[in-house]
């Protein structure tokens, strides 16, 4: 993660400037800091962010081509190869149009890892000096002097902590979901319990609905399991069900994986009325809705929940505790019918045999007495303010929000291609989210997501306002 401009390349130095510029974009493809897939700046516009003659950026370019790293696409430019998994099965014909790229997520997985929150306004959790040392350590003093010595020597049960699932069942009624804790599975955190749900629910060939934009880790998974997808385009309003009956009608999906609050990258939650309307459109079409509500703790419980309406009927609703309390811990969980139950409890038991009971009794003690709610409380009144304060920097510096920013993102149009733009931030230093990183398809257009948490610093809105004004320019230069 870079946490500054790089140095210029060295003239006179012992390596030419063309390996000079290839190491540098070699070195950001090793680190995934740029996706197979995404396009390199032209010719001369790298010439001028570097100060090279284009004859030098034809040089890099084609070392580049012959480590294998690049390649050149026919009145298009340079792209990062691509690495393609192989078909678990072909698709039909008639799901030709729906086929996309594979998406490399694991610059997103690293970018979490590894990234400056202070110069990452691309980071998609909340930075650590925002989550609450002191209710973590407080659960685990509380677990050392407690009667724990059978959690800390056993491998507890297949189905969850007994504990945390009661506390489960009762924040679940407080959403309006009613789940008893015996329709509760812990998991280790909520990717892993979508993948149960992946595995379990679904087969290869199968068309699934995803947001789009979506989460690519999500578009990943499906795609190295054989999945169709199927994007339904999502905006301020929420999914396009226009969109989604059409394809529900011709594809016959199994699933819609789907982020209903606070969805990630738009920001966005559906309303009450769009909730009503997708319900009678899965019960159309009879396909189910894994519903991940993985920064629900960030909303406002009044949000209508799906799993809520449904009685967890078609819907299977997916949390954890990730976003709000801790990472490090890796603790989620799911709520199905009973029937869905067993399948879900074998495959997390020839995963892993269970999960952590240390880790989740910790987290039914945070759960316990309020202090979480009372913690993610202060995490929502945070974010209002970092919220306003970003959307004034925004407005100052003259960029517009595709859907009003709500949550941890914000979804912002900066007018030029942001898989372009997101060179030269790197070059100074910034680490951003384009938009083409959560297409199902990997389109490119001026959309970014935009952390509300880490993009307080005036000086990345002058960097992004300088860096798309110079952009701009060499489009509009003849």
């Amino acid at each position: 993660m870079p946490t500054g401009t790089p140095p210029p390349l060295q003239r006179g130095a012992s390596q030419p400037l063309a390996g000079q510029l290839a190491e540098r974009y070699a070195q950001r493809i090793r680190e995934r800091l740029l996706l197979p897939g995404a396009r390199l700046p032209s010719v001369r516009d790298c010439a001028r962010q570097h100060g090279v003659s284009p004859h030098t950026v034809v040089a890099a370019y084609d070392q580049l081509q012959a480590a294998g790293l690049l390649e050149a696409r026919r009145q298009r430019g340079f792209f990062v190869r691509e690495t393609r998994p192989a078909a678990t099965r072909s698709a039909p014909p008639q799901a030709a149009a729906t086929r996309q790229a594979p998406v490399d997520a694991t610059a997103l997985i690293r970018g979490m890892f590894e990234a400056d929150a202070a110069r990452s306004p691309g980071l998609g959790t909340l930075p650590a000096d925002w989550l609450d040392p002191v209710l973590l350590q407080s659960a685990l003093r509380r677990l050392n002097q407690a009667d724990s010595h059978g959690l800390q020597v056993s491998y507890g049960d297949p189905s969850g902590d007994a504990r945390l699932r009661a506390a489960l069942s009762q924040r679940l009624a407080d959403l309006g979901i009613h789940a008893e804790p015996a329709q509760i599975l812990t998991t280790h955190g909520a990717t892993h319990a979508l993948d149960l749900l992946i595995r379990t629910q679904l087969q290869p060939g199968d068309a699934v609905l995803v947001d789009d934009p979506g989460w690519a880790i999500l578009f990943a998974r499906l795609s190295r399991a054989g999945i169709r997808l199927l994007p339904v385009p999502r905006s301020a309003h929420g999914p396009d069900l226009d969109t989604l009956a059409a394809l529900a009608a011709a594809h016959a999906p199994r699933a819609y994986l789907t982020v209903p609050v606070l969805h990630n990258p738009t920001g966005h939650s559906l309303d009450l009325s769009t909730a009503h309307r997708l319900l009678r459109l899965a019960d159309e079409h009879d396909f189910l809705i894994f519903e991940d509500d993985s920064y629900g703790f960030l909303a406002p419980e009044h949000l209508p929940r799906l799993a809520a309406l449904d009685g967890l009927r078609r819907v299977v609703y997916v949390s954890g505790f990730s976003k709000v309390l801790t990472p490090a811990w890796r603790v989620g969980y799911l709520a199905t019918s009973p029937e869905r139950l067993v399948a879900l409890t074998d495959i997390k038991l020839l995963d892993g045999l269970t999960s952590s009971p240390v880790m989740e009794r910790a987290v039914a003690l945070c759960l316990e007495q309020g202090r979480l709610r009372r913690h993610a409380q202060r995490l929502r009144e945070r974010l209002a303010q970092a919220r306003q304060r970003v959307a004034t920097l925004a407005t100052r510096h003259g960029f517009t929000w595709a859907a009003p920013p709500d949550g941890l993102f914000g979804w912002l149009d900066v007018g030029v291609d942001t898989e372009r733009l997101a060179q030269p931030l790197l070059d100074a230093g910034w680490l951003t989210a384009p938009g083409a990183l959560f297409s199902a398809t990997r389109r490119p257009g001026s959309l970014m997501r935009v952390n509300l948490a880490t993009s307080l610093d005036p000086a990345f809105w002058r960097q992004l306002r300088a860096c798309a004004d110079d952009i701009h320019g060499t489009m509009t230069t003849p």
